[in-house]
């Protein structure tokens, strides 16, 4: 172990208290790391509080049963704090991490199979919805079970719809509508001879590019920028095949890239950049989409939370994010992924732990965590009383998503982190002009290739 490493656990152990499980007669303490904080914190609090409350009525009705009490650490950068812990062999007794990283997690040998854990629980994969169980499984191995799901679909601004003359209740299902309207939405500050300004709209081409400001735009693929990677799944392409080939340069992607730089041809790089300058932090009121710099943009569900505490008045709506018009098989289509509880390997008290993840698993829990972050259940059954009082009116929407064919999430594979950087260079590039998209995917593909190889090979000797 190197110094850095080492003064890192030591750093850890020390700030988080993770030497858990310090039991008495009276109590089995576990300790649970959980990256939320803000509302979604207060919903870990809230399951945390019902489990331990459930818990000692239990001990009450059943003498002799010693009940578990979980305390909640709170946990920024988790993916890297919880591997720092697993390696020098004192990890918490459970954690909240992402689906996203289970893979590399498991590939790592930082996790415990929970296989055992609900095969005696009696836990099935029909209980849930099966896209959110399987995010969970990797190599036949389940090693996670989600705590709160998430879709994403497009959100839109109603107000600046019925400005531009659109039905703020029709949203668009096709790129090519999408694209019209958000044109339509696109609003500059022009400089006259005279040193007048007047404000237009559209795309200007023949306004030279010192004399135009933008005021405001339909729609921007780079805004929020967080799944760059993902618009090849919205024209049917994918990143990784199942048998371990890089798909960064399909015909699917390469179009779907194309689409997302004729965005900075169509307004201009430097006048996109600039523009983009301007925008405040996500969970701020100065938030481009909540300050209707931006019409239409992708976002998940929890995006219900950040209207009413940052733009309350705002009148907005949200629906599935378009498809090419050749593709209406494709309409639906959503990434779905998911906030997952796992038990790190040398966990002091595994079957403790499961214990609290099963009662998050149970309708109790889960629907109690869910409605707090104002998001869907991940469980196949939902109760009415839920769907009565949630207050998001597309709720239905949101979750129906993961249920159909076409839902998707990050590739598992033990490199994501690696791959995804080649292709978030790509799109860097592509947005910038520096490259075409062929050019950029070509490179991404080939280099990504590498290291799903060396990753293959690396998995294949540890199973030998």
């Amino acid at each position: 172990m190197n110094r850095l490493l080492a003064l890192l656990l030591v750093a850890t152990s020390l700030l988080l208290g993770c030497s858990s499980g310090q039991e008495s007669e009276n109590v089995r303490r576990i300790v649970y790391w959980e990256k939320w904080t803000g509302f979604e914190g207060v919903a870990a609090d809230l399951v945390v509080n019902a489990f331990n409350k459930h818990q000692l009525e239990k001990a009450k009705a059943e003498p002799g049963y010693v009940p578990i009490e979980v305390t909640r650490v709170t946990v920024s950068r988790i993916d890297q704090k919880l591997l720092v812990a697993t390696a020098g062999g004192n990890p918490p007794d459970v954690a909240g991490t992402f689906s996203m990283l289970v893979p590399a997690y498991a590939e790592k040998g930082a996790l415990t199979d929970l296989g055992p854990y609900v095969e005696k629980a009696g836990i099935k994969r029909s209980d849930f919805v099966e896209h959110y169980y399987d995010l969970g499984v990797y190599r036949d191995k389940l090693w996670a079970l989600p705590s709160t799901p998430a879709s994403i679909a497009l959100h839109w601004n109603k107000r600046l719809f019925r400005e531009a003359g659109l039905d703020p209740e029709k949203p668009p299902k096709t790129i090519e509508e999408l694209d019209a309207w958000a044109e339509k939405m696109t609003k500059w500050e022009v400089t006259l001879p005279d040193g007048r300004t007047e404000v237009r709209s559209g795309y200007l081409p023949e306004v030279p590019a010192a004399q135009k400001r933008l005021l405001q735009v339909g729609f921007l693929p780079s805004e929020p920028g967080w799944w760059s990677h993902t618009w090849g799944y919205f024209f049917g392409g994918k990143l990784i095949s199942d048998d371990g080939k890089s798909l960064a340069n399909s015909p699917e992607n390469i179009r779907a890239y194309e689409w997302v730089a004729s965005y900075t041809k169509k307004l201009g790089l430097d006048a996109m950049q600039r523009f983009r300058s301007g925008f405040g932090n996500f969970a701020s009121p100065q938030n481009p989409f909540l300050s209707g710099k931006i019409a239409m943009v992708i976002q998940g569900v929890w995006m219900w939370n950040f209207i009413q505490q940052m733009s309350p008045g705002m009148q907005w709506g949200a629906a599935p994010f378009p498809v090419p018009a050749d593709h209406p098989e494709l309409y639906g289509i959503s990434m779905a992924e998911a906030d997952v509880l796992v038990i790190p390997k040398d966990s002091k008290h595994p079957a403790e732990a499961f214990e609290f993840i099963k009662f998050v698993e149970s309708q109790e829990g889960m629907e109690m965590i869910c409605m707090q972050q104002k998001k869907f259940s991940s469980l196949a059954k939902t109760s009415d009383k839920f769907w009565s009082s949630h207050p998001n009116e597309y709720i239905k929407m949101f979750a129906s998503l993961p249920t159909l064919p076409q839902v998707f999430a990050t590739p598992k594979t033990g490199v994501w982190n690696e791959y995804s950087r080649e292709i978030g260079f790509a799109v860097d590039s592509i947005q910038n002009l520096s490259k075409t998209p062929k050019e950029a995917l070509d490179e991404a593909a080939a280099r990504g290739q590498i290291a799903l190889d060396r990753n293959k090979e690396l998995v294949a000797r540890r199973s030998e």
